[in-house]
């Protein structure tokens, strides 16, 4: 019997297997952490990709060498192992039924950088978005950068031979690969690198080199006839880097073997300077067509980046709001190709960019624009960046998927290439929802609405896929150009290379890996591209009632639970507010697509079998925040607040609930009943000894000081507008929990600005709630009892059309947002959210020629992350402006508070950790005199709390008080 027959009738992992002995040897052994319970391997059972396949367990070293150990430990045990690091991939090959290395936690180090070699020594799960961070005083970078750099690891480049957009002046990950440290399945552990040179004591080291010299041998006419020479021939293993023409180099074998043959321990990468000055020209064209043609011509001009997108795109981007001033500079066109030159000095970049625009117009009728705002190119490069979850969800269409998005031809062949491929995607009556890409490498990017879910629609993609390969292998492309193959080419790779060349992949494959232990199932003898699929033709998830009604999601929470492409955004280390939490812990589970990977499992019932009673969906979603930050900077608006809330509504139904959803969440019950006796609620909250028995008895931290109540509602001293009448409509002015019970003074000073402003306010005539609390607390029906009745009393207001000024951005978002999905239909919920403003909405859109008082002082604004997310902060910012503050808007993430999240026993330290990442910092470092802004309650609570001198204020306050002292500033 072979090898691979006996492989055969082994179990499958995870059905078979003696997990005890494993996980038990695991755990005593290894220092990192061992996890074989259900959540965690939901939660790594997919990456990017189209496939699923649930891991045996989940190991997370601390080092490489405890990654070593577990390695060992997996091998005696013959249980397959697979290496994961921002798990992004698409091809499939970051998932399957192994025990998963995820080095992406722990093993981040630089261990060393040598500026005069141009070399950096680093840890396979370093990001590369943070390797460049810490490199950035030494003047150098790592060169290639794909779209995904905010959570893709080095190791994972390496794994995969990752790309990008500056691989057109830099290469492919293997161009920057010097030396690798690698560790067999079998335990042989060396450095490699040029030459065919192993430095090791391991006495196997002479074996190996011979055999791969012999396979190199025997193989070299068809490696020199087969292998396509285009800049982005990414599939197969690189037998090319055994030829001595190419420079025999170990190291560039094992780059893009995507964890089928070695593991990497580290690795040694070239650096390349950081260019002194670029200048990014954007050119138009009537079609894609025409802008592949024009590629050559550009290329003649050496750029340092040529990326290619169409107009469905741009429109994709425009409908999603995603850059959009810097979309509004683009030329007349419906095709566009971004150009970007590097140069020594900013003349020099404008002065190429210049001679290739005038030649492109000249002859080929181009439109350009050059960009020379550094915030807009930025803008046009995150679009750019974002096709991937861009064009996953068109909203006049199907979903799309990957399976056919990263072939490669010559650039010199690309308009052709499309024009062919365009008409084999409508022979299979597929559009795209787009085509993009790197066109100076001849690389195109697309999603393609695939039917997976039926048998008819998954044997299409298979004709499809096939059909496929052969057009772009007729043209003398790859099938991969960056992504790699996985199980989603690795079936058709003998299309492109061959019978024979693949039998050669098979033989590089035995000498590492004779066992089929490392990634099996991917690229050599792979699993079938359309077996082990996420959805399937037995794909059937539960679709349970809810409480929102989830409009964009076909009203179903299963197809919101899978909405999660798996591209890793909410795993960066800095920009934006997603997400706060795996900032704080770096763990998966924590990170908003690991939570959308337990709902998906949850849903589908196999891993996760008790739906809404689960502990493990519970605990993985107990650190989300529900700071609502990855609706906005989720490429395809995941909203794990939503989904956070719908869950717990229904695990603790008919159940006792912590006590910090009934002391925080009923928050607005308290704080009337407290504030009617401030001083005695006060003194229970702040004596010491009374303070932590009420903590405890609250369900919350000891730690964390609670707000003082106010001696006086607002609504109790309201006297009515200043004036008899304003020059304006009336507007009411809405009471929210925070601002009415423990900051009157910010909606008195709300008043005055209205009133300046020629607004008169009115107040609502009872007690109002937007059910905020009982919403993040997951007490939805009681919200939806609350928000209803809050209807019914504005009921003249919204018939009338009376704009209404909320100052809290939470509750804000919660009428524009949450209110429309859990009343879904009542229209009158749809008037609020249509009627309900900001104050610098307010007064920018209804009193465009007000002139706001004089404020002049330097401004830091903490958003919260509500508005962050729902409302935008682009009018506040041009009112402040208006004002001449010098307005820095804080690019700082999450305060940590996020309502009752950072007052609950067990989140006080994530919740300071959030605080400390970006936000505390910047409060730190800001100039003496300097006015610190914070409209959300949280906001302003945490900074009290942590950064007591920065005495945050709220945009009212700010206004009153220039209207108070009207001197020149």
């Amino acid at each position: 019997m072979t090898d691979s027959e006996t492989i055969a009738r082994r179990p499958r992992a995870g059905t078979g297997w003696p997990l005890d002995a494993l996980r038990i040897e695991l755990t005593e052994r290894v220092a990192g952490e061992v996890r074989f319970d259900s959540g965690s391997r939901a939660t790594y059972s997919t990456d990017a990709s189209n496939y699923r396949a649930v891991p045996i367990g989940v190991v997370v070293p601390r080092t490489p060498e405890d990654a070593a150990t577990a390695i060992g430990i997996c091998s005696s045990h013959d249980v397959p192992v697979v290496s994961r690091g921002g798990g992004t991939s698409l091809a499939g090959q970051s998932c399957n039924t192994a025990v998963v290395i995820d080095w992406s936690k722990y093993c981040t180090r630089v261990v060393s950088v040598d500026r005069e070699a141009g070399t950096v020594v680093i840890e396979p799960g370093i990001a590369l978005d943070r390797l460049n961070s810490e490199l950035a005083e030494t003047g150098l970078m790592v060169g290639p950068k794909p779209s995904t750099h905010v959570s893709c690891t080095l190791g994972g480049m390496i794994g995969n031979n990752s790309c990008g957009s500056t691989a057109q002046a830099y290469g492919k990950t293997v161009d920057a690969v010097r030396r690798l440290e690698i560790l067999t399945y079998d335990g042989f552990r060396a450095w490699v690198g040029p030459g065919d040179t192993v430095v090791t004591d391991d006495p196997r080291a002479g074996d190996l080199v011979a055999r791969l010299r012999a396979i190199a041998a025997d193989y070299a006419a068809e490696i020199r006839a087969k292998y396509p020479r285009i800049p982005r021939r990414v599939s197969g293993y690189n037998l090319d880097s055994l030829l001595p023409e190419y420079g025999v180099d170990l190291a560039g074998l094992l780059v893009g073997s995507e964890s089928t043959l070695v593991t990497v321990l580290r690795a040694e990468i070239a650096l390349v300077p950081r260019p002194p000055a670029t200048a990014l020209t954007v050119l138009g064209f009537d079609d894609i067509y025409r802008a592949a043609d024009a590629v050559p011509m550009i290329l003649a001009h050496r750029p340092a980046a040529l990326e290619g997108l169409d107009h469905r795109l741009i429109q994709l981007e425009h409908t999603r709001h995603l850059a959009e001033p810097a979309l509004r500079q683009l030329p007349d066109g419906s095709a566009y190709l971004m150009v970007q030159f590097d140069a020594d000095n900013r003349a020099e970049a404008d002065r190429r960019a210049c001679a290739m625009a005038e030649e492109l117009g000249r002859r080929a009728g181009a439109d350009s624009t050059m960009l020379d705002d550094p915030q807009r190119e930025a803008e046009l490069w995150a679009a750019r960046e974002a096709g991937l979850g861009a064009t996953a969800y068109p909203p006049r269409g199907a979903e799309t998927h990957e399976g056919w998005e990263d072939a490669a031809v010559p650039p010199e062949r690309l308009g052709e290439y499309l024009r062919d491929f365009d008409r084999l995607l409508d022979r299979f009556g597929y559009e795209s929802s787009s085509l993009y890409g790197h066109f100076g490498h001849g690389c195109v990017h697309t999603r393609i609405p695939f039917d997976l879910r039926t048998a008819a629609g998954i044997a299409n993609y298979r004709a499809f896929a096939e059909d496929s390969a052969r057009l772009v292998v007729s043209y003398g492309g790859s099938l991969s150009g960056e992504h790699g193959d996985g199980q989603s080419r690795g079936e058709l790779l003998p299309i492109m290379f061959g019978e024979r060349l693949v039998e050669a992949f098979r033989q590089v494959k035995s000498v590492f890996d004779p066992r089929n232990r490392m990634n099996p199932g991917k690229v050599v003898d792979p699993h079938r591209l359309d077996q082990d699929l996420r959805q399937g033709s037995a794909y059937r998830p539960w679709e349970p009632a809810t409480h929102f009604a989830f409009p964009d999601d076909d009203h179903r929470f299963s197809v919101a639970a899978a909405r999660c492409v798996g591209v890793g955004k909410c795993r960066g280390d800095s920009g934006g507010v997603m997400c706060p939490s795996y900032r704080a812990t770096r763990e998966e589970e924590h990170s908003t697509r690991g939570r959308a990977r337990v709902l998906f499992e949850m849903l589908n019932g196999e891993v996760i079998t008790d739906g809404w009673r689960s502990t493990e969906v519970r605990d993985a979603l107990d650190l989300c925040l529900a700071c609502k930050g990855c609706r906005s900077d989720c490429p395809v608006d995941v909203d794990m607040a939503t989904y956070k809330a719908e869950f717990l509504a229904h695990h603790y139904r008919w159940r006792p609930r912590p006590m910090a959803h009934y002391s925080m969440g009923w928050i607005p019950l308290w704080a009337r009943l407290a504030t009617s006796a401030a001083p005695v609620a006060n003194a229970l909250t702040h004596t010491r000894g009374l303070r932590r028995l009420v903590a405890r008895a609250g369900g919350l931290d000891p730690r964390r000081e609670l707000p003082r109540f106010a001696s006086a509602r607002f609504t109790e001293t309201f006297a009515g507008p200043a004036t008899a009448a304003g020059t304006r409509p009336t507007v009411l002015l809405w009471p929210d929990t925070f601002t009415n019970n423990f900051e009157p003074d910010i909606a008195r000073a709300a008043v005055q600005v209205l009133d300046a402003a020629g607004f008169r306010v009115e107040l609502p005539p009872r007690t109002v709630c937007c059910g905020l609390t009982w919403i993040s607390t997951g007490q939805l029906a009681t919200a939806e009892r609350v928000l209803a009745r809050t209807l019914r009393i504005l009921e003249p207001q919204l018939r009338a059309g009376t704009p209404i000024v909320v100052l809290e951005p939470s509750c804000a978002a919660v009428f524009r947002a949450d209110l429309p999905e859990l009343l879904d239909g009542d229209e009158d919920a749809h008037r609020l959210a249509a009627q309900t403003h900001t104050l610098a909405e307010m007064l920018t859109r209804h009193a465009p020629e007000w002139a706001p008082p004089t404020v002049g002082a330097a401004t830091m604004v903490q958003p919260h992350c509500h508005q962050h997310a729902v409302l935008g902060y682009d009018r506040d910012r041009a009112l402040l402006r208006d004002t001449g503050a010098q307005v820095d808007v804080l690019d700082a993430g999450c305060c940590g508070l996020a309502g009752n999240f950072g007052f609950e026993r067990g989140h006080y330290d994530v919740s300071v950790a959030c605080a400390e990442d970006a936000l505390l910092p910047a409060l730190g470092g800001r100039a003496p005199g300097t006015e610190v802004l914070a409209d959300g309650f949280s906001c302003r609570t945490q900074i009290r709390q942590l950064a007591p001198d920065a005495r945050p204020r709220h945009l009212a306050e700010l206004l009153a008080a220039a209207l108070a002292d009207p001197r020149p500033r």
